[in-house]
């Protein structure tokens, strides 16, 4: 999928991304600011997710459930990750292989440790309200 798409639209992208998402681990890559978090807000919403959702930048790691408390999804933000085995002190291989979606931003700082088959998601900033999205 390769398109441009108004902020106002990001449920729809959501919904695309959830229905040809090849694997579950998605890679968010982007600029500061590009809407990475957003997007990955707007998936959550779509799958059910129960609760507040926002970026784990201090924690690296959030995690999310359904109405059942069942596990539902990973959120990671390696920004602030100064050295990428530092992911290996939180599991992140657990994570990957746990069968749950997986949210990744900055998956730029662990690319040592991204699995082989993850879905990579480019997100660039064409205007303040336009982005364009490709997978």
């Amino acid at each position: 999928m390769n398109t441009t798409f108004s902020t106002s639209e990001i449920q729809n992208i959501a919904k695309k991304i959830i229905a040809n998402a090849p694997t579950k681990t998605l890679c968010f890559y982007g600029e500061m600011g590009a809407g990475k978090t957003t997007l990955i807000k707007a998936i959550m919403k779509e799958l059910g997710v129960i609760g507040d959702t926002s970026s784990p930048t201090f924690g690296i790691v959030n995690e999310y459930h359904d109405n059942k408390n069942k596990t539902l999804a990973y959120h990671f933000d390696f920004y602030r990750l100064e050295d990428e085995m530092e992911a290996l002190d939180i599991g992140i291989e657990d994570y990957f292989y746990a069968n749950k979606w997986v949210f990744i931003e900055w998956p730029e700082k662990i690319t040592s440790f991204l699995p082989e088959d993850a879905t990579n998601i480019k997100l660039e900033v064409i205007n303040p309200t336009d982005r364009r999205i490709s997978f």
